[in-house]
């Protein structure tokens, strides 16, 4: 399995914690986040994620700024992504089963990092569940 990962200033101690994770479970990792904190421009490393994901680069995305919000707001301007912003396992669970999500937006200010690490975990161990779900994603335009 592929991922790629993007982050901005907000995000990253968690990005570096989520790349140890994966390293960990022996999964590739595009990494196009900043690793420092002074401020950057979100936008600069969450669109090559959705490029990735929605060209088939990589099988999913992970995206994490400060809300989560303007992440997943840039990732879903891309074709083929269902980018969707979490903030608990529970949520990430049916965003995977019902939404089919290929992309997990995290917001670092308002989780803390062991509960990131567990979403993330749920979000790669989650499978759509497809059905009535399917004709649902269906629905949505790919733009």
């Amino acid at each position: 399995m592929k991922i790629s990962v993007g982050n901005d200033h907000a995000g990253t101690e968690y990005k570096l914690a989520i790349l140890g994770l994966l390293k960990s479970m022996h999964i590739e990792v595009k990494n196009y986040g900043t690793d420092g904190t002074d401020s950057v421009d979100y936008p600069d490393f969450i669109h090559p994620v959705a490029d990735d994901v929605s060209s088939g680069k990589a099988e999913l995305g992970i995206i994490i700024c400060g809300s989560g919000n303007g992440a997943s707001m840039t990732a879903n301007k891309h074709q083929k992504i269902r980018a969707a912003l979490c903030w608990n396992k529970e949520i990430v669970a049916l965003a995977r089963e019902h939404n089919d999500a290929n992309i997990l937006s995290l917001p670092a200010r308002f989780i803390a990092l062991p509960q990131a690490l567990e979403m993330v975990k749920t979000f790669l161990e989650t499978d759509f569940a497809g059905g009535r779900h399917e004709r649902r994603i269906e629905k949505i335009p790919c733009m």
